[in-house]
């Protein structure tokens, strides 16, 4: 057989189907040499080729002696950062009757009635607050039976009014959660043990909220 033909030949048993083959059998009759992967005919004269495993058998690629080993982390991307976690959302409100500040998880509190006249001007307070020293005294326009009026008596005694609340800022957020944290410690140091349980339950809630706030 032609040079060529043998290498040929014998490319094909290394990278075709039989590529794990250690055994190759060299075949010669009549002047013709053939490579194949069965034994020879009996009058064939055989001569057996031991191969080298080029590729182990769950399809990786062996390293070259003396490589370094592979790092596992030179192509996997960093995975992405968990998204910071916020604060609970806050309102500070004022209460309309007062004007005295106070936190609260609600925006938006249900007008009540209180009487007429506890309701008025609350010095600087309000307006250091929220800049209207009128702003809590609102009345209710759906609970006023269409009257409609700011400030519409209700028997004369009474008037629908609403406390006023704006959303805090995360850091506002956190410096009352700091602050309730504190005052509920000292509360716990000061309290029977009978009445810790609840005072425990709050502890533990603030710390889950001030995880937030880093």
């Amino acid at each position: 057989m032609h040079p060529a033909r043998v290498a040929l030949a014998m490319l094909a048993l290394v990278t075709g189907p039989a590529l794990h083959a250690e055994t190759v059998y060299k075949c010669v009759a009549a002047g013709q040499t053939i490579y194949q992967q069965t034994p020879c005919a009996k009058a064939q004269h055989q001569e057996t080729i031991q191969l080298v495993d080029s590729a182990p058998a769950d399809g990786k690629v062996a390293p070259m002696p003396g490589a370094p080993p592979p790092r596992d982390d030179v192509d996997s991307p960093e995975p992405p950062a968990p998204p910071a976690a916020l604060p609970p959302r806050m309102y500070g409100c004022v209460r309309a009757t007062d004007g005295k500040p106070y936190t609260s998880h609600n925006g938006n509190p249900e007008p009540y009635l209180a009487p007429s006249g506890v309701v008025g001007d609350f010095g600087g307070t309000l307006s250091d607050t929220y800049g209207n020293s009128r702003a809590a005294v609102a009345s209710a326009p759906e609970l006023n039976r269409g009257k409609g009026s700011v400030g519409a008596l209700v028997n004369n005694n009474y008037i629908w009014v609403q406390d006023q609340c704006r959303a805090l800022s995360p850091a506002e957020t956190c410096r009352v959660l700091r602050d309730d944290a504190d005052a509920n410690q000292k509360a716990i140091r000061n309290a029977f043990k009978s009445d810790k349980p609840p005072l425990d339950a709050k502890d533990a809630s603030l710390r889950r909220q001030l995880q937030a706030c880093g």
